[in-house]
């Protein structure tokens, strides 16, 4: 049996199309977390983890059939580490928002497009060109307006927990680029979870280990469309993008979700937030064109 992943998508506008998929079904955990009637952080956190697990046993299970643990175990050393990093930025940003405001987690967490490119250029050697990282630092600033009413100097442990999202993202996503065409890491997800789940499973409260029934359902529903399935597909689309790339078009996440509320929960949405998302969606729309002018590579990966 071959160890490479499935060969699909089949383009680098397909990949890109499909991160956008993912950065919608990402963006509904506002929404979805609004439903919620009893679920602190933790529990949220710890229940949408658990649900994702159980979501890619599923998929493994459908995917690879009888083969799903040799699939787990061709992944070495290195889908244990892309785990890992998974773990992290599954367990770090519902820590961080407990720990300092959504405004601030959300800044740290758009460094992400940044980190990627700075670590895909000192590892893997991509050039970067003047005009993609204009396009960074437009998609940067704004994020900034759209959260920079309610940022605050407090939290200052948060901040650092939250750089771990980022940071574990870029790690991630290099990752993937490096070893994403001879191995399917993919499997990385379900690992991820679970030692997520594993990880704050400890400090749940005994009366968190049953969520009320409608909750428990909204957790499903979490774990399996909100993360288990983006995450799944966003490791066959990032094989085709550049790490950078990828942390660009997952940004929408950070667009689509007061829009969802607003929509869905009758949330207001303070100008601030539409100018700025307005910025990201011109700056994703910039690099695409500026891509689509580059010549065609002679040989490899897009």
């Amino acid at each position: 049996m071959s160890t490479a992943s499935p060969h699909w998508p089949a383009s680098r506008g397909a990949a890109a199309l499909l991160l956008v998929g993912c950065a919608l079904l990402w963006s509904s955990a506002g929404l979805l977390s609004r439903l919620l009637e009893a679920s602190s952080p933790l529990a949220t956190t710890f229940w949408r983890s658990f649900f994702c697990a159980l979501t890619m046993t599923m998929i493994l299970l459908i995917e690879h059939r009888a083969a799903a643990l040799a699939a787990i175990a061709r992944m070495g050393w290195v889908g244990l580490f892309s785990g890992l990093m998974w773990s992290v930025m599954f367990t770090c940003f519902m820590i961080a928002i407990m720990l300092t405001s959504v405004a601030n987690t959300l800044l740290v967490i758009g460094m992400a497009p940044l980190l990627s490119a700075i670590l895909a250029r000192v590892v893997l050697g991509e050039r970067i060109s003047l005009a993609t990282w204009v396009v960074i630092g437009i998609a940067a600033a704004g994020l900034w307006w759209m959260v920079r009413e309610a940022l605050s100097g407090e939290g200052l442990i948060g901040l650092a927990i939250a750089a771990g999202v980022p940071l574990a993202s870029a790690v991630n996503l290099v990752t993937i680029r490096r070893t994403g065409a001879r191995v399917d890491l993919a499997p990385a997800v379900w690992i991820g979870a679970i030692l997520s789940s594993l990880a704050l499973l400890p400090f749940l409260a005994r009366d968190e280990w049953l969520p009320p029934t409608t909750d428990l359902l909204v957790l499903l529903l979490l774990g399996a469309f909100q993360l288990a399935l983006p995450c799944w597909l966003m490791v066959r689309a990032a094989r085709l993008l550049k790490p950078h790339e990828v942390a660009l078009i997952a940004l929408l996440e950070v667009v689509l979700g007061p829009l969802w509320a607003w929509l869905g929960a009758g949330e207001v949405t303070p100008a601030s937030t539409l100018q700025g998302g307005a910025v990201i969606v011109l700056a994703l729309l910039a690099n695409e064109w500026l891509r689509a002018r580059q010549p065609a590579p002679t040989g490899g990966v897009a």
